[in-house]
Formats: C-alpha cells, sequence, structure tokens
C-alpha cells in the first residue's frame, strides 16, 4: 500500500528547486537525500496534451519515481531538489504532483498510543454504545491537533479532533475506533 508523505507545491527559483508540504510526522526519516518516492499525479489536476507553455517544446511527462537529492526547511515547508530537475519550467509541471512510499518499509511507531495515519484509514468509528457514525476517510494533520475526517454512515464527511478525551480508544486489530463526541458534533 502506497502512503502519500508529501505533495510537490510552487518552484522556487530558477534551478528546479520545488517546494514540499510534508503529510508525515517523521519529515527527517522520510526527507533524506537519496529518499525514492513514487508519484501520484491528482486526478484533479489539468492536464494538457498539447504543447506546453513553453514554445516549441514537448509537454513533459512525470517520471514514476523521484529521487530526493537535497532538502531544507524553511517555514514548516521543505525546498527540494529532486535529481534531474534542474530547470524551473520542469519543476513547474511538478506542482502538486503527490510523493508516496511502501507501507511495507514504514517500521511501526514505539508507542502503543501512536499509529501511522494508513493504519486507521477504513476503521469503523462508533459510540461507547455501539452506535456506528461512519468509517475514516483520512487523518488530517492540523496545527493544534490531528482530525478525524469521518466518511459518516448518513452521507457526508465530519471532523473529530484525535485527543484522548473524544477518541478513548483505537482498536486497529478489532477494526473500530470508539469515540465519545459532545452533542451536536457531527452536525457542523
Amino acid at each position: 500500500m502506497l502512503l502519500t508523505v508529501g505533495q510537490i507545491g510552487k518552484p522556487h527559483g530558477i534551478r528546479g528547486e520545488v517546494s514540499v508540504v510534508v503529510r508525515t510526522d517523521e519529515p527527517e526519516e522520510r526527507f533524506v537525500p537519496g529518499s525514492v518516492f513514487v508519484t501520484e499525479v491528482p486526478r484533479d489536476r489539468r492536464v494538457s496534451t498539447g504543447p506546453s507553455a513553453v514554445a516549441g517544446t514537448a509537454r513533459y511527462e512525470v517520471p514514476k519515481q523521484l529521487v530526493l537529492e537535497s532538502i531544507r526547511w524553511h517555514q514548516g515547508r521543505g525546498i527540494a531538489v529532486f535529481e534531474n530537475i534542474y530547470d524551473r519550467n520542469v519543476a513547474e509541471e511538478l506542482r502538486g504532483v503527490f510523493l508516496q512510499v511502501d507501507s511495507s518499509e514504514l517500521t511501526p511507531p514505539d508507542d502503543p498510543d501512536e499509529f501511522h495515519d494508513h493504519q486507521l484509514v477504513g476503521l469503523r468509528v462508533e459510540s461507547a454504545d455501539g452506535t456506528v457514525h461512519g468509517t475514516v476517510q483520512r487523518i488530517d494533520h492540523a496545527p493544534s491537533s490531528d482530525l478525524i475526517v469521518l466518511k459518516k454512515a448518513a452521507g457526508g464527511t465530519a471532523l473529530i479532533p484525535f485527543v484522548s478525551a473524544m477518541v478513548p480508544t483505537v482498536d486497529v486489530a478489532g477494526g473500530k475506533i470508539v469515540v465519545d463526541l459532545p452533542e451536536g458534533l457531527l452536525d457542523l
């Protein structure tokens, strides 16, 4: 299973550097020179089959993998250079591309109360009385706390702060998360 650990943002400078929005709790481990990322072009990205913005050149095809050459950190984002990407126009073609790693290569967390996002996706979310609210669609990492994005059983989505007061039990083996939510939270 592939896990998204980052997304390429806008170019930085003229030599192929790009900003990287980090989507992992361990950027120092995931983004080291030599790291290999599988690329995924977002489905909603507009792709032109015609000539690129650079007159007389063919449209750049995003490689299946990118190898990180170097990275430096600036205001919570990485400024990265990938092998063979040394031009601003090529860097622009990478904007929005997701950077992924194979989940089998990840080491399990040391703390039993910590989980990788992919372990939680798809788990049933229910109250202590057994009322099923839906399933975990994804985990969003917000500045104040992580958020469970709930795909509600009745349709739509809701956000649940991933804090012990609201999420007292995570049972990965049992396929469920037990929540204790304030009245009306899922109606927001």
